[in-house]
C-alpha cells in the first residue's frame, strides 16, 4: 500500500507492518499533519542490561527510554518496538516508553552484593538524551547515582543536551570514570535534517565535543553509521573537525538494517535520493554477502569485502593524519565504592 502522508519533523513518514502481526490497520490522516509524541510508563523491574556481543567494548548498559524521538531513519533499534505490538516506523519515534524508576533501580542494582564494578554504557539502544530528557532528567538522575558509587560510565549521544550534565561528568572524570562519544553521521545540515530530524545539528555536536574537552572530560567521535555511497566520503572531514574540537578517540560503525529497518531505509532513499538508491543498496549488499543485513558477529558492525576494506582504510588513514589512531577510552573502576545510603535507610 502506498502511503502519501507527510509528518512534519519526523524521520519516517509511515508505519510499516509489524512483522509479528497478521493484520495491518491504516488510519487516514490529513496531509502535512504534525503528529504529537506520546509517552507511556515502562514498568521494567531492572535497568542494567547485559550483552555478551564480542563486537562491543563493554557488556553492561542502561536505557532510560524505549523508542527515540530523534527519528534517525537508519536506527537499528527500530524493530524493538515490534515486540511491544507497535510499528518500527512512526510509532518508534512518537510512542516513547519511559522508565520512571530507572535511578531507583540503578541504585538498587549497584548496591547488590553481586554487582562487580565495570563500565556501564548509556544509550546502548536508544539515545538517553533525546528531547524529553530535558524535562524528565532521568539520565541525569542515573548519572548522579553512578557518581555516588563512582562507577565508570561511557555515553554515546547525538544531542547537545549532554553538556547540561557536565558538573556530574566532570566529577566522575576526576576518577577516570566518565567518557562521552558524540555520534556524527554527516556534516551536511540539509542531509542531517531529513536523515536524523530531531537530533542536534552537526555543528552543535562539534561544539559539544569542544565544551566537554574544555572541561576535562574524555570525549570522542563515533561515525555512526557510515552509509556507503552516501556519507562514506565524509569520514576524513568528520574526524578532522572532531579532533580539532577536542576529540581524542574515534570509532565507526557500518549501516545496519535489521528486519523492518530495511524497508524503512529503502523507502527513504526512494523519496530523497532515488538517483543514488541502487548505488547505496548495491554497496551495502557487497559488504553483507549479497544481503542488506548480516547479523554475524565481527561482520555486522564493519562488513566485509572490497568496499568494507576501503572504508576501514579511509578511516584509519584519517585517524593517523589527525594523530588519534589506536586511541581508546580506558576508564577505571579503582575508585568504585559501595554507597551507604541504602543501609542507612534501615535505621
Amino acid at each position: 500500500m502506498q502511503h502519501n502522508k507527510k509528518y512534519s519533523g519526523r524521520g519516517v513518514q509511515h508505519n510499516p507492518v509489524n512483522r509479528f502481526e497478521n493484520i495491518d490497520i491504516v488510519f487516514e490522516q490529513p496531509q502535512d499533519q504534525t503528529i504529537r509524541t506520546h509517552f507511556y510508563k515502562d514498568v521494567s523491574k531492572s535497568i542494567i542490561s547485559y550483552n555478551s556481543s564480542p563486537d562491543l567494548p563493554i557488556n553492561t548498559f542502561i536505557n532510560p527510554y524505549r523508542g527515540c524521538e530523534h527519528g534517525c531513519i537508519y536506527c537499528y533499534a527500530r524493530p524493538n518496538h515490534e515486540y511491544l505490538g507497535l510499528s518500527a516506523g512512526i510509532d518508534f519515534e512518537t510512542k516513547i516508553f519511559v522508565k520512571e524508576n530507572a535511578p531507583y533501580l540503578l541504585e538498587k542494582e549497584l548496591s547488590a552484593s553481586k554487582w562487580k564494578a565495570q563500565t556501564i554504557g548509556i544509550s546502548g539502544v536508544t539515545d538517553a538524551y533525546q528531547p524529553v530528557e530535558k524535562k524528565l532528567e532521568l539520565t541525569r538522575s542515573c548519572l548522579q547515582v553512578l557518581a555516588k558509587f563512582r562507577n565508570p560510565v561511557a555515553i554515546v549521544t547525538k544531542n547537545q543536551l549532554v553538556t547540561r550534565d557536565i558538573d556530574i561528568l566532570k566529577e566522575l572524570a576526576s576518577y577516570n570514570a566518565a567518557g562521552v562519544v558524540l555520534s556524527i553521521t554527516t556534516l551536511d545540515n540539509s542531509l542531517a535534517k531529513i536523515m536524523e530530524p530531531r537530533t542536534s545539528r552537526p555543528q552543535l555536536r562539534l561544539d559539544t565535543i569542544k565544551h566537554l574537552a574544555d572541561n576535562g572530560i574524555p570525549v570522542g567521535v563515533m561515525i555512526g553509521p557510515v552509509i556507503p555511497g552516501l556519507t562514506d566520503q565524509e569520514i576524513p572531514a568528520i574526524i578532522a573537525e572532531s579532533v580539532k574540537a577536542g576529540a581524542k578517540i574515534a570509532r565507526y560503525i557500518m549501516l545496519r538494517l535489521p528486519h523492518t529497518t530495511k524497508e524503512i531505509f529503502e523507502r527513504w532513499l526512494d523519496t530523497n535520493f532515488p538517483e543514488r538508491k541502487n548505488k547505496v543498496l548495491n554497496r551495502i549488499k557487497s559488504m553483507r554477502a549479497g544481503k542488506l543485513y548480516d547479523s554475524k558477529f565481527y561482520k555486522r558492525d564493519k562488513g566485509e569485502g572490497f568496499f568494507a576494506d576501503q572504508v576501514e582504510n579511509l578511516f584509519n588513514m584519517a585517524c593517523r593524519k589527525s594523530g588519534i589512531f589506536g586511541n581508546k577510552l580506558n576508564l577505571s573502576t579503582n575508585s568504585f565504592r559501595k554507597s551507604q545510603s541504602r543501609q542507612l535507610e534501615l535505621f
